[in-house]
């Protein structure tokens, strides 16, 4: 189900914006199906809503440098507030974490790191150990190489469910 306030061209310009990044004005009503002023509008209004956070390249990264990306699954030791507010502060601040999803079930958090080489990073895992952090377990993956990457699809997404008849 789409948000209130949002219709199907709301929809088909955050898409076409989610695919495709910054775009003429011209570009993208052409993408729409809408004409330029009335898109541009829209777009501006769905800025202004906080709806779209920014827009990013996709970088080949392993095509610039050698590096090193591991998935870490992390468990904290005890779960009140004040322990994932400090673990989540203290991950914010660092670079080479790129993605950080809190998860619930067997592990409170996964982590997605980039460094320049697998000492990097185990030097990286062993100052969040020494933060006293809280973190009780963590289990590392080695990323061998990416198979997908994606944003969702946000028309299927806004669909109606279907309702079995």
């Amino acid at each position: 189900m789409s948000r209130p306030g949002l219709d199907a061209t709301d929809i088909r310009i955050l898409a076409a914006v989610q695919q495709h990044g910054q775009l003429s004005k011209a570009r993208l009503a052409e993408l729409v199906n809408l004409s330029p002023t009335p898109c541009w509008a829209r777009l501006t209004r769905l800025r202004e809503a906080g709806l779209i956070r920014g827009y990013r390249a996709d970088i080949a990264l392993e095509r610039i440098a050698n590096v090193t990306q591991v998935v870490v699954t992390v468990s904290l030791a005890q779960h009140r507030k004040v322990d994932f507010d400090r673990f989540e502060s203290h991950i914010g601040a660092l670079p080479e974490i790129t993605e950080c999803i809190a998860t619930g079930g067997g592990m409170d958090y996964v982590l997605k790191v980039v460094t320049q080489s697998l000492t990097a990073f185990q030097t990286l895992m062993e100052s969040l150990l020494e933060a006293d952090l809280g973190i009780q377990r963590y289990m590392t993956y080695i990323v061998t190489r990416q198979v997908k990457a994606a944003q969702p699809d946000l028309k299927a997404l806004t669909r109606a469910p279907a309702h079995p008849a």
